[in-house]
């Protein structure tokens, strides 16, 4: 139905067949609410849509955000017919039939685009199917995907379609579709206070924001208020995956929050986190990483507190045990922060993998047997115990064809100050140089 049509409306003698969402889909790319970065005025699929001549593209954004209405309207601008499959509901014989039937039209002078929503969903051969029909310009492949592309699709379409990225409607685009709802289908009166409502609930979905109103509508006798819209929106979901973009997306702005030393903006994407459906087992793995990573020898007893952390969720559970992990992002993201260890870590096994398997020195083997003794095993070695602070000045602890390495470079902060000023101390004791002195 076009939006200049007189439509009826959810309160009028004849109601709407199918979702509201359906029926105000628009018709050309002007009616279009949303991603104006990609269709306002010069913007590269405006200039697409202008020149009439369409390229293989990948949509990749979240749901509700309008890819496959974009898709259809593109096709209608550039005059080819569109044929539409979804990788959901689709197999080898629905594609063999639209490549069929595209290559008929193609044969009477007619162009076709082929539009595959959910197109990650299709496996490696069933994406490969396409590549010769994309190359030889049967069709023009549009897929439309709410993961990323460059994890979920082949190389090989990867690289003869461009991507372009849509992003969560804003407050003022879901406004517009409300006053598009109530111009065009819905006879109701909505509050401010509903409107912004049902935007929040929306979560930048233009599709669960119609699907919310319609309900709401439907429950109303003359007025939406907040009330109703809470009664009809029943449980709040938030856009989050489970393994995803937004999970994988999510957990590296907690990290970073964590490292920066921002306690407030760790708790917040700890909570949306959580919010969002994530087991908050696999937060408390990842904080111990945190603790080792980026605060390390600084404050030691970050690590201790996150396996505390996790052992308390593993004996008092949700929600109890929430309280707990959150109890330890704030003390993560509050305490000096050293990458000393983890730098250290990462030298010492590069250097490791990349040089001989030079045989440990005979002072510092052990000597169980009186065989070993007699052969020199251990003969030499100094007792660190016996030695003025207990520490064998210029001793030797590397192999004998191995220069010493200065992996560990301790932080001038938290208890690693004191580390970094004892270990100049020592080596001072060495009479060697070279060593970072204390701060």
């Amino acid at each position: 139905m076009s939006l200049e049509d007189e439509a009826p409306t959810l309160f009028g003698e004849a109601a709407l067949e199918g979702p509201l969402a359906e029926h105000l889909r628009p018709t050309t790319l002007e009616a279009f609410i949303g991603q104006r970065h990609l269709l306002g005025p010069g913007k590269p699929l405006a200039r697409l849509a202008a020149s009439g001549r369409l390229h293989s593209m990948l949509l990749w954004g979240p749901p509700g955000t309008g890819k496959t209405t974009l898709a259809r309207l593109l096709a209608g601008s550039s005059g080819a017919r569109c044929i539409s499959l979804s990788a959901v509901l689709s197999g080898v014989k629905e594609v063999r039939a639209a490549i069929a039937e595209a290559e008929a039209g193609r044969a009477r002078g007619q162009a076709t685009v082929l539009f595959v929503d959910e197109v990650h969903r299709f496996n490696k051969a069933q994406q490969d199917a396409f590549l010769p029909h994309v190359e030889k310009g049967t069709v023009t492949f549009i897929g439309a995907t709410t993961e990323n592309p460059s994890f979920e699709v082949n190389p090989a379409l990867l690289s003869r379609a461009r991507v372009y990225v849509l992003r969560p409607l804003s407050e003022t685009d879901l406004l517009a579709v409300i006053d598009r709802a109530l111009q065009h289908a819905v006879k109701v009166e909505i509050t401010q206070e509903a409107r912004a409502l049902l935007v929040d609930l929306a979560d930048g979905d233009a599709r669960r924001l119609l699907n919310l109103l319609e309900i709401t509508a439907q429950l109303a006798e003359d007025t939406v208020d907040e009330a109703l819209v809470m009664e009809a929106a029943g449980t709040r979901y938030r856009r989050f995956d489970k393994g995803g973009d937004l999970f994988h997306e999510q957990i590296s702005a907690l990290h970073k929050a964590v490292r920066g030393s921002d306690p407030d903006a760790a708790l917040y994407w700890f909570c949306r986190m959580l919010d969002g459906g994530c087991d908050p087992l696999y937060v408390a793995r990842r904080m111990v990483r945190m603790a080792s990573e980026d605060i390390g020898n600084a404050d030691p007893r970050a690590l201790q507190m996150t396996l505390s952390a996790w052992d308390a969720y593993d004996r008092l559970g949700s929600p109890e045990g929430e309280l707990a992990l959150a109890q330890t992002v704030l003390y993560l993201a509050s305490v000096p922060k050293s990458n000393a260890a983890y730098t250290a870590y990462g030298t010492a096994m590069e250097h490791v993998r990349n040089t001989p398997s030079h045989p440990v020195p005979m002072h510092l083997r052990n000597a169980p047997t009186g065989l070993m003794k007699n052969l020199g095993y251990g003969a030499g070695y100094r007792y660190a115990h016996n030695e003025t602070d207990a520490y064998a000045a210029g001793e030797s602890y590397w192999p004998e064809d191995c220069a010493p390495q200065p992996y560990y470079q301790p932080a001038a902060r938290g208890l690693e100050a004191k580390i970094r000023a004892r270990l100049a101390r020592l080596k001072a004791m060495d009479g060697k140089t070279g060593t970072p002195d204390a701060e």
